[in-house]
């Protein structure tokens, strides 16, 4: 395997690793002074996805680590597509627990989401009625502000936070252009501080971040050091803009068979268990070819029913299968 691979898709922590990245290009270096303290461990979203991750044949092939490592070391975005069950997110799971990265700040799009849901929120209404209370004193802001997914990552730390900006192609059509100044310049102003920011002791404020720390924000801007590992994914339900395109590695993952299946159903049940469900694995690639969407989801989901309702009885399982294995479409008829 090239030396030069950061993460290298293993399946096993490796935090060792990232020290080796080197400086960003001039181009892609940012000027936050770094904040103490490390990034909150990976969560159970992460322990879903991955599962336990036993020594498994890398999950990605050379082609894909490639442009994952290209990714992290021009310090781009990266915009992965493919099927549903391709393991697109997965993706952004992998990277976080391979490289120590610490939780994956997750911002799933829908058609009514604007860029500031993804910077930080400001509980205006929250602010007046506790200072109508006199709960706290009125100049206390940063406690009415919490940084979204995205303002969270752009905060400067020492290393990269991965950033899974979820089904991008679901967004409404400004989106895409709205993230390109943040992408490129690697932050953003909060206006409610900037104001604040010439009175005396308002230069720095402390706000809440999406992990749910406290973190202060100096003069009203958000300014990272190491710019994240962003991971953007879509369907391929739409075109993005070339402007954006042009600022991002493009990698498109085809449905896991062969060696990364094998990794995906040892990591979710155990060393030896694609050996062990060969005739579902068979079963679930031999219908490649009909054209349908079968996510692999589908596959575990099989794996894990027919353990428990069917041990010894190669026909049962076979039947059980086949009811979950179904294309998505023929399930809706």
């Amino acid at each position: 395997m090239d030396d030069w691979l950061i993460y290298r898709g293993v399946g096993a922590p490796d935090p060792d690793r990232i020290r080796r990245l080197p400086p960003p290009p001039p181009w892609r270096a940012f000027s936050g002074e770094p904040l103490p303290g490390a990034a909150p461990p990976i969560d159970s979203s992460s322990t879903r996805r991955l599962g336990a991750r036993v020594a498994a044949p890398p999950a990605q092939d050379a082609e894909a680590l490639e442009l994952i490592n290209a990714a992290l070391y021009l310090r781009r975005p990266l915009l992965v597509t493919g099927e549903p069950g391709s393991g697109k997110s997965t993706l952004a799971h992998s990277v976080a627990y391979e490289l120590g990265l610490g939780r994956v700040l997750q911002w799933p799009i829908v058609s009514r989401t604007e860029l500031k849901d993804g910077l930080y929120s400001y509980d205006a209404i929250g602010r007046l009625q506790d200072a109508q209370l006199a709960e706290r004193q009125s100049d206390d802001i940063g406690r009415d502000i919490r940084l979204g997914p995205l303002g969270t990552a752009l905060l400067p730390a020492e290393r990269p936070r991965v950033l899974l900006i979820d089904e991008l192609d679901k967004s409404d059509i400004d989106l895409p252009n709205d993230l390109l100044n943040v992408v490129e310049e690697g932050e953003f102003a909060l206006p409610e501080l900037e104001r604040m920011a010439d009175r005396p002791g308002h230069d720095e404020v402390r706000v809440l971040t999406d992990d749910g720390r406290r973190v202060p924000v100096r003069d009203g801007r958000v300014r990272c050091h190491a710019f994240p590992f962003v991971v953007m994914t879509s369907n391929g339900e739409r075109d993005f803009p070339a402007p954006l395109l042009r600022r991002c590695i493009h990698l498109h993952l085809d449905p896991p068979r062969d060696e990364r299946l094998a990794a995906m159903v040892q990591a979710h049940f155990g060393a030896g268990a694609d050996e062990r469900n060969l005739d579902l694995i068979g079963q679930f690639t031999r219908e490649d070819g009909d054209g349908e969407l079968r996510p692999t989801d589908q596959l575990l989901n099989a794996i894990f029913l027919t353990q428990h309702a069917v041990r010894e009885e190669p026909g049962r399982r076979e039947e059980i299968a086949e009811l979950l294995i179904r294309p998505l479409d023929t399930r809706q008829r």
